[in-house]
């Protein structure tokens, strides 16, 4: 890989917790972890609709839409994967530096690049939310049809099939969707953001 030189970070005069004061919240990475199908991006639309619905600034960054146009030079080779995160890392700590509850919904099947991404943010800035869904529940699920094409050898590199998915060993949150509704999941994370302060801004001031 090819690094710029000649280049300075550039300070800005308005810092992190300014921004955070500014909306009335911390700021942090809400990383849903989890196998295709476990549930990920449903819940965290619906956690960004909670949040919204509470005047909390909040994105979600799905895996997905991220590959239409910032990664959509990149395969599924554990290379691509691994530069996958590493790109999506940057991006939600410079989320987080403007004050953002930022929520990110990638497979993220290796251990080492989640590590990464929280080493890089902080462990204050990054909730890891492990989405424990079963593997039989996500094939039964298949919206996609991926498993299916992956089972009959059309689709290869597949996580959870012929490729491995490293599962978290200390998450902040675990979720298993076949076992509580979508609103259970929901409340659960809120309930963590609410308990560890993330809806207070540093001021001490309580998010709306």
């Amino acid at each position: 890989m090819n690094h710029a030189t000649n280049i300075t970070w550039q300070t800005s005069q308005v810092t992190q917790a300014q921004r955070q004061r500014l909306l009335g919240h911390r700021s942090a990475v809400l990383w849903f972890t989890g196998l295709s199908g476990s549930g990920k991006s449903t819940i965290a639309n619906a956690v960004e609709k909670a949040l919204y619905d509470r005047q909390i600034s909040s994105y979600v960054l799905d895996g997905d839409n991220v590959r239409f146009g910032l990664n959509q030079n990149l395969g599924f080779s554990a290379e691509d994967r691994t530069e996958n995160i590493r790109r999506i890392g940057e991006v939600s700590k410079l989320f987080v530096d403007a004050g953002v509850l930022t929520l990110t919904a990638f497979i993220s099947p290796y251990r080492a690049d989640r590590d990464q991404v929280r080493a890089r943010l902080g462990a204050s800035e990054f909730i890891e939310i492990f989405v424990d869904t079963p593997l039989a529940v996500c094939e039964q699920r298949d919206v996609k049809h991926l498993y299916a094409k992956a089972r009959r050898g059309e689709i290869t590199g597949f996580t959870g099939i012929d490729a491995p998915y490293e599962a978290p060993k200390r998450p902040e949150i675990t979720i298993d969707t076949s076992q509580q509704p979508l609103a259970t999941s929901v409340e659960q994370i809120l309930t963590y953001l609410t308990a560890n302060g993330y809806l207070t801004a540093p001021n001490g001031v309580a998010a709306p």
